[in-house]
């Protein structure tokens, strides 16, 4: 990326929806990951 290139923000809207399914991918690996524990336990 040049300096030059004008700054490429999105909107707020996206960046929060961004946001949000980023946590909501975390979420969901670490419940698979329990998940897959309490399967292995029993």
């Amino acid at each position: 990326m040049l300096w030059s290139d004008p700054e490429n923000k999105p909107p707020k809207e996206l960046r929060d929806t961004q946001e949000m399914l980023r946590r909501l991918g975390v979420l969901m690996a670490l419940a698979m990951v329990v998940a897959m524990l309490v399967i292995g336990v029993r």
